[in-house]
């Protein structure tokens, strides 16, 4: 760990634990969200400059993907030191006016933090290759070829290739379940789990509101090293050797969650601290589930389903939602469409055509779902996914893939500020890590602000409504059948009914008229200027109402 300053900021004494139940948590990529020392990458204060208009969307807090020490092979999720700051996005004294400019405009602030693993240029890593008999020896997870020199399984890496690399100086191999720059932390060993809440009380002495814990079923492994099965097939696309292989011995051990309490424990010395895993599997319902389980464990879990759809149905949603919910009475989902990792919603779910009308109503059904609700950067301007040119990727799994999926980048690029800035007011550099789009130069934040109809400003309508209704933020979710392309259900709470519908397909729908008496309270893309319910439902329109 580096050498910091004292904290500037400790918890505040009265606090509402509970402040993350229902919130609506606002998701910061630093590289591509404001640049302000004009180096053509985003930085901390770059992100202190927008705090205003992250604020003026009605959000509870922003979560800031990683901006710590690192050589960036995989942009920040291989640290190299977990307690300072990147140079690339400042020092640790940018975080702290991040800190509190956030407080001052009433938004807290959660970051990453990356237990799995670490970079290869990490001090810890540094020393455990040394030799087999190291302090730090058994910090990673290292393992004796087989007789015959090959790796000691055939566990695969997410982006390609065996999850093992040998070190000569050890003479063996270590595991990396991602880069071969990213070494696998041996979480197994009491020392490791010590090391890593230090680094949470380090942020939570600094003032952080909470965490989002990056890849959480990958904190430990199989000890015995056994083989993967074969995976089933079932329909997915396998664009990679990790698609071939149901991963039951290099991830989602049973004893992740024994790591969970002692992570809940710290942050509960602080009191009011938001836990939310991340949980990268194709079904990851059951361990959403194990790991909100009670009041011990996390605070919440957000798995894939929505961001790798490749389309939204009524039936989908449903079935998502309710495969958490069954038997998670305690539990408390997270649910985003859009991220860093994957392509962004309304390019996956809506024609280009439509893309306007389609965000807004994925902006709608997001914020009357049950759970905490994750918007993306730029996802609140309807941007479509940007179009990269291959000379230009930075993803290292788009570039090992290419042209078999879209990769991450299209979802990274820079967030336009202002329609007619060099590069739409993100820098003044001479040019970006990534290119703009040039259609996201015309959806742009100043090009929406004054537009009453724009995207940016029907997800501040939504969002409005979504603070201001308590079964919209904490109520329960009953699901109703309509159509195929219709998805309708009720939200309440003790003193409030309300009622959701959307029509998430192309074409226009009529919908059943629902008994008793409503109040129509939000609209995407009904412009008939009244306050009753509609007999029909144009293509990617949808209402709130509640009853009366």
């Amino acid at each position: 760990m580096s050498a910091v300053s004292e904290p500037l900021h400790a918890p505040s004494a009265a606090i509402d634990t509970e402040w993350w139940r229902g919130a609506v948590v606002y998701q910061i990529y630093p590289r591509s969200f404001r640049d302000a020392n004009g180096d053509g990458v985003g930085d901390l204060a770059g992100i202190t400059e927008r705090l205003d208009y992250v604020a003026s969307l009605g959000v509870d807090a922003v979560w800031i993907s990683p901006f710590f020490k690192s050589p960036m092979r995989d942009f920040g999720y291989d640290v190299s030191d977990f307690c300072d700051v990147d140079p690339i996005f400042g020092v640790l004294a940018d975080f702290d006016a991040l800190i509190e400019k956030a407080r001052a405009v009433g938004l807290r602030v959660i970051v990453d933090q990356v237990y799995s693993h670490t970079s290869d240029q990490h001090a810890w890593f540094a020393e455990s290759r040394t030799n087999r008999t190291n302090p730090k020896a058994d910090w990673y997870v290292w393992a004796d070829p087989k007789p015959d020199g090959t790796p000691p399984n055939n566990w695969r890496s997410v982006f390609g290739g065996p999850a093992w690399t040998w070190d000569s100086r050890r003479k063996q191999y270590y595991l990396h379940n991602f880069l071969a720059s990213q070494p696998d932390l041996n979480l197994h060993n009491a020392e490791v789990q010590d090391a890593v809440l230090d680094v949470a009380r380090f942020w939570l002495d600094r003032g952080v509101d909470g965490f989002r814990l990056d890849a959480v079923n990958f904190f430990l492994h199989d000890q015995a090293l056994r083989d993967n099965p074969p995976a089933p097939e079932d329909g997915r696309p396998r664009n990679r050797p990790f698609d071939y292989q149901a991963h039951i011995y290099n991830q989602s051990h049973p004893d992740v969650a024994t790591i969970l309490e002692r992570i809940r424990a710290v942050t509960d010395e602080y009191g009011g601290v938001f836990t939310v895993a991340e949980i990268g599997d194709p079904k990851p319902q059951l361990e959403m589930r194990a790991y909100t389980a009670g009041d011990k464990r996390l605070n919440s879990a957000y798995g894939f389903e929505f961001l790798y759809a490749g389309e939204i149905t009524p039936a989908f949603v449903e079935k998502t939602i309710a495969a958490f919910a069954d038997g998670a009475a305690d539990g408390w989902p997270s649910w985003a469409f859009s991220n860093h990792d994957a392509p962004r919603a309304v390019s996956r779910w809506a024609t280009e055509e439509n893309r306007d009308a389609a965000a807004r109503c994925f902006a709608l059904l997001l914020a009357c779902l049950r759970g905490n609700v994750f918007l993306y950067q730029g996802d609140e301007l309807g941007l479509p996914q940007a179009d990269v040119p291959f000379e230009r990727l930075q993803d290292p799994e788009a570039i090992a893939n290419w042209p078999l999926t879209l990769g991450r980048d299209g979802a990274r690029t820079p967030m336009p500020w202002t329609r007619n800035a060099p590069h739409a007011g993100f820098s003044t550099a001479a040019d970006t890590w990534l290119p703009v789009d040039p259609r996201h130069a015309a959806l742009s934040a100043d090009a929406q602000e004054t537009d009453p109809g724009s995207v940016l400003n029907a997800h501040r309508s939504f969002l409005k409504l979504r603070a201001a209704a308590p079964a919209l933020r904490t109520g329960d979710i009953r699901f109703l059948r309509q159509s195929d392309a219709v998805c309708a259900f009720e939200r309440s709470s003790a003193d409030q009914t309300l009622l959701c519908m959307v029509n998430l397909s192309e074409t226009a729908v009529d919908i059943a008229a629902p008994a008793g008496r409503w109040r129509r309270l939000a609209a995407a893309n009904l412009d008939d200027g009244t306050s009753s319910l509609p007999l029909a439902l144009p293509p990617f329109a949808g209402f709130v109402a509640e009853k009366t």
